[in-house]
């Protein structure tokens, strides 16, 4: 990425980019604040092995504007942020490093919530509550939400049944057969669920033993990583990294819908018009995997209450987020426009109108 911060083209008007480094634990981490118009920033922590700093800074940037989109989609009082710690999660994790992200968090004075992503579990967050209340998706306490993967699938499951019903006019997936790019936390808990919906898995997976593990009690047939792109399949789920539909992919890919729970699936927005043009329902990704974050915001509203985390709250705003999906689908239909494109609209207008509240008030 050349030129300044300011000149990257995922630079979209975010509040804060902060960047954190602690010498004695080695931790170098960029928190980015995209929108505070709905409420505190709150956003996954991921950590990975960035080829550069540039690369970071890219990917905590993008992040961040796809939190404060599914937030506002997912209709929860919360912005958008994201935080990336630049490191092997496999080899450079410390209880003192998380410790360290901890405070470099609570620095930040509550408009950013931490909690897991990619390479980050829930007893490293547990470590990084040591130092700051700014952190959530705990296990212990009476809020705590704890494993957020189930409630994620669980959100993915039903956008898929809703997709069933309008292209096959069926309310289950006996029939069909569904593609499987990854099948960690969430894919797991997802494949168990269109399994015993009837559908028929294809999947693969870059961890072996995982694979073997889900494909072992769901019936599915296994492929290589390469392969599920040119499965015979009815629906194309990622579970795992994002860009999977990309110019290589595309015409690789036959399924008449893609729903998975990965984020930033389209590699541009160009794709998901491509898609469109070519008849593919695309199910926005941070709309149908708004699960977790909803079960994430259950544990910031028992805390904001001094209350118990709730399961009943958490199912109510899922359900509502299943209708806001089929809304997307019947106005991309009505207005003949991509889906993604009408997600995008929906989420811009709601951050756009609590930024407005807040102004007024303010004044």
């Amino acid at each position: 990425m050349s030129g300044t911060l300011f000149d990257s083209p995922s630079f979209s008007n975010h509040e804060g980019v902060h960047a954190f480094f602690d010498e004695k634990t080695g931790l170098k981490a960029i928190v980015a604040v995209h929108s505070t118009a709905r409420g505190p920033a709150v956003g996954g922590t991921r950590m990975w092995n960035y080829g550069s700093a540039a690369e970071a800074l890219e990917d905590v940037l993008r992040l961040s504007k796809g939190m404060s989109y599914k937030n506002a989609v997912a209709d929860l009082e919360m912005g958008g942020g994201k935080s990336v710690i630049i490191g092997d999660s496999r080899t450079q994790k410390t209880p003192e490093l998380f410790r360290a992200f901890g405070r470099a968090v609570d620095t930040l004075g509550g408009i950013y919530y931490a909690a897991e992503d990619v390479g980050v579990s829930v007893a490293d967050i547990a470590e990084a509550r040591k130092e700051t209340t700014r952190v959530l998706g705990l296990k212990d306490g009476p809020e705590a939400s704890g494993d957020p993967s189930p409630v994620t699938a669980e959100g993915v499951y039903r956008a898929t049944l809703a997709v069933a019903r309008r292209l096959w006019k069926q309310d289950d997936l006996t029939g069909l057969t569904v593609a499987m790019q990854g099948v960690g936390h969430v894919g797991g808990y997802l494949a168990d669920k269109l399994a015993a919906a009837g559908a028929r898995l294809v999947m693969t997976d870059v961890n072996a033993a995982t694979l073997g593990e889900v494909a072992a009690r769901t019936g599915a047939e296994i492929v290589a990583p390469d392969a599920i792109y040119d499965v015979k399949a009815d629906i194309y789920a990622p579970c795992a990294l994002g860009a999977t539909l990309n110019p290589q992919t595309l015409d690789r890919i036959t399924a008449r819908a893609v729903v998975g729970a990965a984020n930033n699936q389209l590699a541009t927005p160009e794709i998901g018009r491509i898609l469109f043009e070519r008849g593919v329902l695309y199910a926005p990704d941070y709309v149908v995997n708004g699960g977790g974050i909803i079960n994430v915001a259950a544990e910031m509203n028992a805390r904001q209450t001094k209350g118990a985390f709730d399961p009943a709250w958490v199912e109510a705003k899922l359900s509502r987020l299943i209708e806001t999906f089929e809304e997307i689908l019947d106005r991309s239909a009505a207005e003949n426009r991509p889906t993604h494109e009408i997600a995008d609209a929906i989420a811009e207008a709601r951050i756009a109108a609590a930024g407005e509240q807040k102004r007024k008030a303010a004044a």
